[in-house]
């Protein structure tokens, strides 16, 4: 999978950054999505709410802050697996895409583990709970939530980062193959976002609702998490795809 560099652009007066737990049953590897084993009303990001856009706080008039939602967390250092791992540790739901790859060290050839997005991992909770870890400078001085800026009445509002349940599915269902097509670019890719809005019906990607386009010379859906990422599958036959409202 090709992957471009990620700036951190978020909040600096929160930070962070651990090892989370990884795909994978590699011995000392834990699951790339994992459930909370003390929370309870928790859920693995299936839904059909906000295919393609945040969610604000705010959203319907409900106090997002009392509701579990999909944060973004980052990290300092390459530390989004040991904050992951923490995390999950207290018993919250966690996700951090990962890489199996190979690389040649001390001349022999070994596999190694990278997260595709680095210094960055998501967090299942509600705002209240996950910021008695963000804050908690003595256990976790590396972790920061993951902030997004909009103007509202001329007004620059800055608020933690929420992933849309339905966005988070879709990207672990990219991310859970090994194929070396798939495609992770910083930001938006313009051609997608006036691309058809599509769910796949088969293959290997089945499940996944993005926009549809062609890209590098061939047939893509992809999935743009806002202000971060746009991840794009390998090539989808048009068989494989139907229009999603």
């Amino acid at each position: 999978m090709n992957v471009s560099k990620h700036p951190s652009t978020d909040d600096t007066s929160h930070g962070g950054g651990v090892t989370p737990p990884s795909i994978g049953s590699a011995p000392g590897v834990l699951p790339e999505v994992q459930k909370p084993r003390l929370a309870a009303n928790s859920q693995t990001g299936v839904s059909t709410r906000n295919v393609l856009s945040g969610t604000d706080l705010s959203k319907d008039g409900e106090d997002a802050e009392e509701h579990s939602h999909w944060y973004v967390l980052r990290t300092t250092y390459s530390r989004e697996r040991k904050a992951c791992e923490y995390l999950y540790n207290e018993g919250i739901e966690v996700y951090c895409p990962i890489l199996t790859a190979y690389k040649v060290l001390d001349g022999k050839r070994r596999k190694v583990v990278e997260s595709r997005i680095p210094n960055l991992f998501f967090a299942y909770d509600t705002f209240d709970h996950l910021k008695t870890y963000v804050y908690d400078n003595a256990n976790l001085p590396y972790l920061r939530f993951y902030y997004h800026s909009y103007h509202k009445d001329d007004v620059l509002i800055r608020e933690p980062l929420i992933v849309p349940d339905k966005q988070m599915e879709s990207m672990k269902l990219i991310c859970a193959q090994e194929t070396a097509d798939i495609i992770m670019v910083q930001g938006e890719i313009p051609k997608f976002q006036n691309g058809q809005t599509v769910r796949i019906v088969d293959g290997k990607f089945k499940g996944v609702t993005g926009r549809v386009s062609r890209y590098q010379g061939q047939q893509r859906v992809a999935v743009t998490i806002e202000g971060l990422f746009t991840v794009v599958t390998a090539y989808i036959p048009r068989a494989f795809i139907e229009e999603y409202v």
